[in-house]
């Protein structure tokens, strides 16, 4: 980041790759699951349901050459993350990858973040060569929903059957 913001100014987002392993992703990862959780059973998340979530759905695959996970820097802090899963290509469709963990802190909610992550994640993906992407979401994850409306995801047949999710996307990048 160049210089350091004035007086009232917050500095600026940083949008940037990091590996799953790292402590600052390997703690969003965490914070993102016991979110998804804790809504998920409209209570706190117990460290358990966490672990057992994480260990169901692993995010050790997100980073080169089959992934990427994005992180959202400010002032040294992570306010969010975002992670590309390269699939398959669909015969004759291109190439196809998975936007996952797209997740920003609830104290760092309505400022963008999740539209920068997102847009990360769609520059990156297009950079490799993706031209369809899909996610999978749930009907509580209200803001995530809106988010995926607003960037041209449309709903679609179901193509996961993880417990947490009741909602498919799929978008086709330009």
């Amino acid at each position: 980041m160049a210089g350091s913001p004035g007086h009232g100014e917050e500095a600026r987002l940083e949008i940037r790759p990091e590996a799953p392993g790292s402590a600052a992703a390997r703690a969003v990862l965490t914070a993102y699951f016991r979110d998804i959780v804790g809504r998920h059973h409209r209570r706190a998340a117990t460290d358990e349901e966490v672990a057992a979530a994480m260990h169901a759905e692993p995010s050790d695959d997100l980073c080169p050459p089959g992934g990427l996970l994005l992180l959202a820097w400010q002032d040294g802090t992570v306010l969010g993350c975002a992670g590309l899963r390269l699939l398959p290509s669909a015969a004759g469709h291109g190439g196809l990858a998975e936007v996952t963990r797209m997740f920003v802190l609830p104290q760092a909610r309505g400022r963008g973040i999740g539209q920068q992550l997102l847009a990360g994640v769609e520059d990156a993906a297009r950079g490799r060569q993706v031209t369809q992407l899909r996610l999978d979401t749930s009907d509580y994850l209200t803001e995530a929903r809106r988010l995926y409306a607003r960037n041209g995801y449309q709903e679609v047949a179901p193509f996961s059957d993880g417990q947490l999710a009741n909602l498919w996307f799929g978008k086709a990048l330009g």
